[in-house]
């Protein structure tokens, strides 16, 4: 036995150790990797398709309760992993939305895309697109964001940062990354339009990495030049389509679109990157599988090839940290932005088909495919509503998904522009253009559609307009959800937009409303349908997201590595809102005004706090009163039984035992009565 002193000693020194490597600020891992598989559901991780993200799942902490951000939008997630917040306490809208003097921008923004189109700010923006970020920032004077950003926590702390991938949401991360600069500094950036600052990009030159081929676009004429004509390691596979040149062929089976582009943009981030730059803090966003998804549908033979892609570079990415000797001191946090969703309406109007030789052939309830579920909302209200409402849009062929009849007839018959006086250039059409015009008219609305939700502008701020619109979306079975603006008060069947946090005073839409979905219909072996927006550039998609569905809002959130619990499942409610916070956490960063918490019961050491310190309490919320007295239509124009609407918002309140509270959206359902 040892001597008493030495024994004294030897347990001082131990417990100086402890008290060491129990400070939150040392305990913290050397890097965090924020891995976004864009659209993945909880429900596809499996051991066919994704077996490194399912052992990667049992090593560490899964979120069984996780939560989406609404809209569950990609760029309305990348702006709340960014900073911890939601989108009305931002002021941002993404995917697309409404930016004008209208809607509180101090100037009028001018930019050209990173591909080259100018863009026209009278029409509702698409914002994941680097130079149109940069444009509303400078427009707003700097408040594209209205709250602090992680990776400008990261930076100010000394810390690397870096971001990889989609282009626009990996931009949003640090989207004021200038173009010069020291990239260990100020930042890094590698999309599939660009990479930023100069001197990086100057970098994978030299390392032998082409760039992707619009990366002069962001820079000043000659700044940067590439080394040959044939450089595209970006570029994305094209679609297969039926016959009729626009519908998606949901029976293919080849490379899946992104894959490419999403392989190449790892491998830069593993071999140059990683060994080199070793950043502190990572996002790296892929769009697989969401843009498959959004092609082929959820469940497709694509749909499996995306997430047999990902799961790849999930299993390089963690064979590259070994290698490394990066492993033992990396948190790797895999999260989607939302879930996905297969477009779809009612099969008894529009039952499930086969599709043989590239033709939508018969009747297939079990195991066809969806040939219904766009909505083309701004033409609904201007010809059934009695409200001129403009999306920005041109003329929309959709002769499938807009809806086959059970007698085989288009919902949509397809018309003919043979001279280009409707459409722009003559084409077939299925609705025409509803570009917003220089001057609006009086008591008119302008529309940012987004998939599985839309948003609603009436520049006046008329309040009989909004009732109007309201009552009209409030009698349509393909509409959820309505929530209006503070500014109207309590509307008969809608709930503020302060509700769900989405209240924003100069820049928030006038009203938000979530198209209708359906949890349990079926297609492929997967749950979960909703109505869609058709849009012009991809009239035929066959998945989406956005709406207030469960499918849409319940995602993927998944952590491993030293700071987290393993073989953990977290039954708390969680959602995209606390993951900045709990980054931040982990690398002794402040991140003061984020509205998410630190994901405490699954964190180790100090930082931890078990489970059973918090209180869950369900509840729902309800519109004051239900607007009666409608006349109700299904999508056909059929009549529908009821007068009455109203909505059940289902949420979760979670409650800390400092008395702290969190709320958490499970999903929004319509009650018509």
């Amino acid at each position: 036995m040892l001597p008493l002193h030495r024994r004294a000693l030897k347990t001082a020194a131990a417990l100086l150790l402890t008290a060491i490597y129990a400070s939150p600020a040392l305990a913290a891992p050397h890097r965090v990797i924020l891995f976004v598989w864009d659209g993945m559901r909880p429900d596809a991780v499996s051991e066919e398709d994704t077996p490194n993200l399912l052992a990667l799942s049992r090593r560490g902490t899964w979120f069984e309760d996780n939560h989406s951000t609404y809209p569950t939008f990609t760029m309305a997630n990348a702006s709340t992993f960014a900073t911890g917040s939601f989108p009305g306490t931002l002021g941002f809208y993404g995917n697309r939305f409404w930016a004008s003097r209208e809607t509180g921008l101090k100037t009028t923004p001018v930019a050209r895309t990173t591909t080259g189109e100018d863009v026209n700010f009278r029409n509702p923006v698409y914002v994941e697109d680097d130079l149109v970020l940069r444009a509303l920032d400078k427009a707003s004077k700097g408040d594209l964001l209205e709250l602090p950003t992680l990776f400008a926590a990261a930076q100010k702390a000394g810390l690397k940062t870096a971001a990889i991938g989609k282009s626009g949401a990996a931009f949003l991360q640090n989207y004021r990354l200038p173009n010069q600069g020291d990239p260990d500094k100020v930042g890094l950036l590698l999309d599939e339009r660009t990479a930023l600052p100069l001197s990086f990009a100057k970098e994978l030159q030299a390392a032998g990495f082409p760039l992707p081929k619009t990366t002069p676009n962001v820079y000043a004429e000659g700044e940067l030049t590439l080394r040959g004509e044939d450089e595209d390691p970006t570029a994305r596979g094209k679609a297969a389509k039926l016959k009729d040149g626009a519908t998606s062929d949901a029976t293919a089976g080849g490379d899946t679109p992104p894959s490419a582009a999403n392989e190449w943009m790892m491998k830069v981030y593993l071999d140059q990157v990683l060994p080199r730059h070793k950043p502190d803090l990572s996002v790296v966003w892929m769009r697989n599988p969401d843009t498959t998804q959004h092609i082929y549908g959820v469940g497709s033979p694509e749909f499996h090839l995306a997430l047999q892609a990902q799961d790849a570079l999930l299993g390089q990415l963690e064979a590259k940290l070994r290698e490394l000797g990066m492993a033992g001191d990396t948190d790797i946090i895999v999260v989607s932005d939302h879930g996905h969703s297969n477009i779809a309406g009612p099969t008894d109007l529009f039952p499930l088909r086969q599709i043989n030789d590239g033709r939508v052939a018969g009747v297939d309830a079990e195991w066809g495919y969806s040939v219904s579920g766009g909505i083309r909302m701004a033409h609904e209200l201007t010809t059934r509503g009695g409200i001129p409402a403009f999306d920005g849009l041109g003329c929309v062929y959709s002769p499938v998904m807009t809806g086959i009849r059970a007698d085989g007839s288009q919902q949509q018959p397809t018309r003919y522009d043979d001279d280009g006086r409707v459409c722009g250039k003559p084409m077939a059409y299925t609705t025409p253009s509803y570009v917003v015009p220089d001057t609006l008219p009086k008591g008119a609305l302008v529309l940012a559609p987004n998939g599985g939700t839309e948003y609603f502008y009436q520049p006046e701020h008329d309040a009989d307009v909004v009732k109007r619109a309201v009552r009209f979306l409030q009698s349509r079975e393909y509409v959820a959800a309505v929530f209006v603006a503070k500014r109207y008060g309590n509307l008969p069947g809608t709930l503020p937009a302060e509700n769900v946090h989405l209240e924003n005073a100069a820049r928030g839409p006038d009203i938000i409303v979530s198209y209708a979905w359906d949890a349990d219909a079926t297609i492929q072996g997967f749950r979960g349908t909703e109505y869609s927006t058709v849009f012009p550039e991809s009239p035929s998609e066959r998945g989406e997201h956005g709406s207030f569905s469960p499918i849409d809002v319940h995602n993927t959130l998944l952590a491993a590595g030293p700071s987290f619990r393993g073989g953990f499942r977290d039954a708390l409610p969680s959602g995209n809102v606390d993951v900045a916070p709990t980054i931040a956490a982990l690398l002794g960063l402040k991140l003061p005004q984020a509205q998410g918490r630190v994901l405490q019961e699954a964190l180790g050491g100090t930082l931890g706090k078990a489970a059973d310190s918090y209180r869950v309490t369900p509840t729902e919320l309800r519109p004051a009163q239900a607007s009666t007295g409608l006349s109700m239509q299904r999508v056909d124009g059929s009549t529908l039984q009821g007068s009455s609407y109203t909505f059940r918002l289902q949420l979760k309140q979670l409650e800390s035992a400092d008395g702290k509270r969190w709320t958490y959206f499970d999903y929004a359902k319509p009650e018509r009565h």
